[in-house]
């Protein structure tokens, strides 16, 4: 069973491997996944723990991202283009999801739907696109840019506008969402 540091390598480059350093240097979504995996699979307490949490926090910084190593991630997630990022830590995430840059994934303190969003598998989330509160997004979701997510999503939808509105669609995610683990 690969790693989820090579199925996230998987999702960019089609083939799986022993990932290393040298092979995502060039790549900051890579790069900042190789720290962020590391971080995920060592002890907070060990030198390289804390090595490999320094170097994430250092790429947060460098290049926007904003995931704590704290946060539950599937497999295969994929990172397109690096700016500003931002994932609430006790968020989840289901395996084969696309960020693109200017996503929110965040908390909600009041109303109903207080909490932070539970995101199902295959889901393409475009650029600041900002999904807030309790809510659960289903599998096969494309919720396109600039959309404003505050209900929950059913499986096989697209999402679109502020306030957002769901169209089920069976090929929702069809031609998005390539190389799934």
């Amino acid at each position: 069973m690969p790693t989820l540091l090579q199925q996230d390598y998987f999702r960019k480059n089609g083939k799986y491997k022993k990932v290393h350093f040298w092979d995502v240097f060039s790549d900051p979504g890579l790069l900042f996944l190789y720290y962020l995996r590391k971080s995920q699979n060592t002890s907070s307490k060990s030198p390289i723990g804390i090595f490999y949490r320094v170097m994430l926090r250092r790429y947060q910084v460098l290049y926007g991202f904003q995931i704590s190593y704290k946060t539950e991630i599937g497999g295969g997630l994929y990172l397109g283009h690096w700016g500003t990022v931002v994932v609430n830590p006790k968020a989840k995430i289901g395996k084969n999801c696309n960020l693109a840059h200017g996503v929110t994934i965040g908390q909600t303190n009041r109303g109903g739907k207080e909490g932070v969003p539970e995101i199902g598998d295959n889901v393409w989330i475009g650029t600041n696109a900002v999904i807030v509160g309790g809510i659960k997004i289903g599998n096969n979701v494309l919720i396109a840019p600039n959309a404003y997510v505050t209900t929950d999503v059913e499986d096989d939808s697209i999402v679109v506008g502020n306030p957002a509105r769901m169209m089920k669609n069976e090929t929702a995610i069809e031609g998005y969402i390539n190389n799934r683990v």
